[in-house]
């Protein structure tokens, strides 16, 4: 098969009804090609054995055999001719034909046994890569049960129709995307949303396909089927980065095509000098290049998948090479290295003015706003049953704060610079708190009223993943818009030797750029709209999935389950696919220099130069198949757990 038509058609989405993946040819082996097997076998057992031959100067079954076992491989070859590529058919079909043309017809039918029985093997491993995509989608659940005007009836999802109404039970499996529309529940969304903690759910409330309902049975509106659920997009993107190629990819279709006119010009010469044509044959036939024409898309198809399964969503098979080649990762801080849970630790009023009255101040001016310690003080305002107004203008300055306009009032809730830019002083040394807490600064119409001081606790599993990049040699980098003591005590406690405080997102981008323009080869991890410029300017950007759209949009990799350590673990799969690809450039090359040297002065026979090209070219392959993910029936997300009734307090995100 050529290596062009073979990526193409390795992974076709099914756009069928219930969004199941289908094969390009389900079974690898068909009946055509095991009986064209067989014939060609027979055929050389035959010409061994000297069965029936009418005509002394010529073998009828050898003729028989070649062209029924070769005819797909000429046809292909023929193909190939006429588009100016040149592929391992061609050479092989020369090969076979040359054979036969000196009479050596059982030679011929070995030669054409091993390339039918290459070709099955290849598609055999690649028909694994495409399993363990497919099992991905088979993850969700097959029935599920509807409500109907005869009550409830379990039947097959690809049944389901957008406005159906679906009974789900604790424990289960969503299979859609809908609307709550009955049930109270919480619901386990992390490999969706990266949301760390279950999510209840009450009528109104959207539930997403791939997610876990835990406590309560819930009634659910379909909204999206298949493929148009965020799982089935999911999925789609996996395979959209999977059909993509890879700066690799081409160079390995462009060595393949070197390595076929080197043989053929080293067959060239070995008949001018020899005037040997069984020399000239075994060097053509040694030749293969499928170890890295073949090998080196399957690696890409098992790193990105298995990539997948630790909820690692690439969006490109450049991105994902490119990871492969990372020594710098820079890290923001707030929802990356955090939890981005921030919590409220004091509210420290001016004289005259009370905790109630900062309190309100801010999280009225803060109901808009998407950073996290906005959204901090709004949860402390709610949980003391605070009433809060909704603000008439709301104006986010990225490194400062907000400008709010509420019931005709200018609140300002910022750091030290967003006052200073609106002229408002601070007392000398006032402070939300004496540690290294993130603080602050509220005032309204030009009147500072006090401070709030925040913390944010680190994910528990940041430092671990600091340590795996440092065994990886690989230089990590703090850059954080936040202040300098909070950045270095973040810093310290993970391990990261490089901190840069106090960035307005323009900053990071100018840091990201200069590390570039040095040579360095920057992943940048982030999840805020603040961190979008970097993670587009970056050579590969990573963003949380808990990030928001925009970062997400920006990110070429996106990490559903908030898990630094499934990054390092991902990073670790790219390192190693590229070591597997060039181990496989190195042995292909080394092999066919070695195997055209050997037939060339004659000791290697072609079936024995068969047998070689054939060895060498699945070994390549298989060591490629190493990398597929191993299918796994009971679970396609073997990290997800079933907790029916256990209530989960907390979990690392």
């Amino acid at each position: 098969m050529d290596q062009r038509e073979r990526s193409e058609t390795w992974i076709l989405p099914d756009q069928a009804q219930g969004g199941t993946i289908s094969e390009v040819g389900n079974h690898v082996l068909s009946r055509v090609e095991a009986a064209r097997m067989i014939v060609v076998a027979l055929a050389a057992a035959a010409e061994w054995f000297h069965v029936w031959e009418p005509f002394r100067s010529i073998s009828l079954i050898g003729v028989l055999g070649v062209l029924i076992g070769g005819w797909p491989i000429f046809k292909e070859a023929a193909e190939n001719a006429a588009a100016r590529r040149m592929t391992m058919e061609l050479s092989m079909s020369i090969a076979i034909i040359a054979a036969a043309g000196i009479f050596q017809f059982f030679t011929a039918l070995v030669i054409t046994l091993f390339v039918l029985v290459a070709e099955v093997l290849e598609r055999m491993t690649v028909s694994c890569g495409r399993r363990a995509i497919r099992d991905l989608m088979d993850f969700l659940p097959r029935s599920i049960i509807v409500r109907g005007a005869a009550g409830l009836r379990e039947t097959s999802t690809d049944e389901l129709r957008v406005g159906d109404s679906v009974l789900v039970n604790p424990g289960s499996l969503l299979a859609i995307d809908g609307t709550v529309i009955g049930g109270h529940s919480f619901v386990d969304q992390a490999r969706i949303t990266g949301e760390s903690m279950p999510v209840e759910k009450v009528p109104g409330a959207i539930v997403y396909a791939g997610t876990i309902n835990q406590s309560g049975a819930l009634e659910i509106r379909v909204d999206r089927i298949g493929r148009e659920t965020s799982y089935g997009r999911i999925i789609e993107a996996v395979e959209q980065a999977e059909r993509s190629r890879a700066p690799v990819q081409q160079l390995a279709d462009r060595t393949a095509g070197y390595l076929v006119y080197f043989a053929l010009a080293a067959a060239a010469i070995t008949l001018i000098i020899t005037r040997d044509a069984r020399s000239t044959i075994s060097v053509i036939i040694v030749a293969g290049a499928c170890g890295i024409a073949a090998g080196t898309p399957l690696a890409i198809l098992g790193g990105i998948g298995r990539s997948a399964r630790l909820g690692a969503i690439i969006k490109g098979g450049l991105y994902f090479e490119t990871l492969g080649t990372v020594d710098t990762v820079v890290l923001d801080k707030t929802g990356t290295l955090t939890s981005g849970k921030t919590e409220v630790r004091a509210v420290v009023p001016i004289a005259g003015v009370s905790e109630v009255e900062v309190l309100d101040s801010a999280a009225s001016a803060e109901m808009r706003s998407e950073h996290p310690l906005g959204k901090a003080i709004i949860r402390l305002a709610m949980a003391k049953n605070r009433s809060l107004r909704e603000p008439e203008r709301f104006d986010y300055a990225p490194g400062r704060g907000i400008t709010a306009r509420v019931g005709g009032i200018t609140i300002l809730v910022g750091n030290r610079g967003l006052l200073g830019d609106h002229s408002i002083e601070l007392p000398a040394a006032f402070a939300a708190s004496g540690d290294t807490s993130s603080e602050v600064f509220v005032a309204r119409d030009g009147c500072l009223l006090g401070a709030i001081a925040l913390a944010d606790s680190v994910r528990p599993e940041a430092r671990s993943a600091v340590k795996a990049l440092n065994r990886m040699g690989i230089r990590s980098i703090l850059l954080t818009g936040d202040t300098k003591p909070v950045a270095e005590m973040v810093a310290h406690e993970l391990g990261i030797g490089e901190v840069e405080a106090d960035l307005l997102p323009e900053m990071k981008l100018a840091r990201i750029r200069s590390l570039v323009a040095t040579g360095r080869i920057v992943a940048m991890v982030g999840d805020g709209i603040n961190d979008t410029p970097a993670l587009a300017e970056a050579s590969v950007g990573i963003a949380m999935g808990s990030g928001t759209d925009v970062a997400r949009e920006s990110a070429d990799i996106v990490l559903l389950g908030n898990d630094l350590l499934k990054f390092t673990e991902t990073l670790a799969i790219a390192r190693r696919t590229r070591r597997i690809i060039w181990w496989n450039f190195v042995g292909t090359v080394g092999v066919d220099m070695i195997g055209i040297a050997l037939a060339s002065v004659g000791l290697l026979s072609p079936t024995l130069a068969a047998f070689i090209h054939v060895a060498s070219e699945m070994t390549f392959i298989l060591n490629s198949a190493r990398l597929l993910p191993r299918a796994d029936r009971k679970s396609a997300h073997p990290e997800i757990v079933f907790e029916p009734t256990r209530e989960r307090t907390s979990k690392a995100a």
